[in-house]
């Protein structure tokens, strides 16, 4: 007998509670469902493999940037996207090999850029201020670095502006439609045969499959124009990026990687034709599911009448569902002290976190079983993004994140991928030992 994720994710819950993971004094935990990363890689790779065609999976750091997750997916035959020196350094610590990382980023330091030539990390380089930066780096020191010119297809955007980046004025890559662009792209790779690979990335949420598979149809035909005018396969990896969405109304997992796969080899057959490395970097659609926040409710009140469940998860975890709660909502799970679903009719409630601001709200208006102090909430899907991106709002610490499998007879594992922040290493990060630095300034 095999448990599904929603069923292993119950038994998780209970055991939390259970094992004194989520207590009064630590009212706010992160879980991860390892079994349901080791399906989703496996579901990625399955999806995308091809006899004959050399794929290599990068998973975006920013989703989870948290050195267990990126050892596990080293592990599953991942390899990384990073696209600061904060992110790199979290991939070696992983243990990933150079050639499975590739920086992009639009902001690349001199420093930076050095650094990966170095190591003989792939470079993708965004614009062409960027690329003269790797043409006197590559001139003082040679490097084994596979590089590579970024570009925006300019196809559109989808229902969340700030998730798109192949809208006309998008900020990443070089612009593929503006006057003279292609002309510059085309002149850029002949004037230099050392570039080999081409990136593109149409977005993520909210961007449907049609418009990615555009995206990359299009960096897939300026590939094969660079390639014939130089006569040659002077690019022979296209690196098409991520961005495959998450369903976060249900636990059904759609798209799938298979969608996204069968899509492209439809609509661009050529980039499975074995010519080409196909790099991918995806991110949320990896762990976006198999990650639960689980929190105490602290008090119940009501305001104008609508009751109000004051939680310990907020903004400080949920900011873009707090900041954004029409383009990121979040399935909330009311649960008694126990970590079992509690039973009664549903009751028109607002969930709000710990931070001190009206908005921190992560359900508005929401029709639950009425939370009562004592009570749980547990925020599905947030397994991308929720841990890694949190938002220091009145000094509220990193909560810990604990991996799990469960067993079918309901026993729970636990691994703690990362310890709660404690008040002693806040204060360092807060300037405490030099809490002196100011007292001699503004004296005359």
């Amino acid at each position: 007998m095999t448990l599904d994720a929603t069923a292993r994710r119950g038994h998780a819950l209970r055991a939390a509670v259970e094992q004194d993971l989520l207590t009064p004094d630590n009212p706010v935990i992160g879980l991860l469902d390892v079994t349901a990363i080791h399906e989703t890689a496996a579901a990625l790779r399955t999806a995308f493999a091809t006899p004959g065609v050399t794929v290599t999976h990068t998973f975006a750091v920013k989703a989870a940037a948290l050195v267990p997750v990126l050892r596990l997916l080293a592990g599953l035959g991942l390899g990384a996207e990073v696209a600061s020196p904060g992110e790199l350094s979290l991939a070696r610590a992983a243990g990933l090999p150079a050639d499975r990382i590739v920086l992009d980023s639009p902001a690349k330091t001199v420093a930076e850029l050095r650094e990966a030539l170095a190591l003989g990390i792939a470079v993708n380089a965004d614009n062409p201020g960027e690329l003269r930066r790797l043409d006197a780096l590559r001139a003082a020191s040679p490097s084994t670095s596979s590089l590579g010119l970024r570009v925006n297809p300019q196809v559109g955007g989808g229902s969340i502006g700030a998730m798109s980046t192949a809208t006309a004025t998008s900020k990443f890559g070089v612009a593929l439609r503006d006057d003279g662009a292609e002309e510059w792209i085309a002149a850029a790779y002949a004037d230099r045969p050392w570039l080999d690979r081409l990136h593109t990335h149409t977005g993520s949420q909210g961007v449907p499959l049609d418009l990615m598979a555009a995206g990359v149809r299009a960096a897939y035909d300026l590939a094969e124009r660079v390639n014939a005018a130089a006569g040659r396969r002077q690019i022979t990896t296209l690196d098409i990026g991520g961005g495959l969405p998450v369903n976060f109304a249900s636990d059904e997992v759609t798209p799938t990687f298979d969608d996204c796969a069968r899509l492209l080899r439809a609509r661009v057959p050529g980039l499975f034709d074995g010519r080409y490395t196909v790099v991918t970097e995806f991110g949320r659609s990896l762990l976006a599911k198999a990650g639960t926040v689980l929190a105490r409710v602290e008090y119940a009140k009501t305001a104008g009448g609508r009751p109000i469940a004051i939680t310990h998860a907020g903004a400080q975890l949920a900011t873009r569902t707090v900041f954004a709660p029409d383009a990121w909502p979040l399935r909330v799970a009311a649960l008694d002290a126990t970590g079992r679903p509690k039973g009664g009719d549903p009751v028109v409630q607002d969930v709000a976190g710990p931070c001190c601001f009206a908005g921190d709200l992560v359900a508005r208006a929401r029709p639950l079983p009425l939370l009562a102090e004592g009570d749980l909430v547990a925020l599905l899907d947030t397994g991308a993004y929720y841990f890694s991106t949190h938002f220091a709002y009145n000094s509220l610490p990193r909560p810990a994140i604990h991996g799990y499998a469960a067993s079918p007879d309901g026993s729970v594992r636990f691994a703690l991928v990362r310890a709660a922040q404690t008040v002693e290493e806040l204060l360092a990060e807060s300037g405490a030992e030099e809490s002196e630095a100011l007292m001699g300034l503004g004296r005359s």
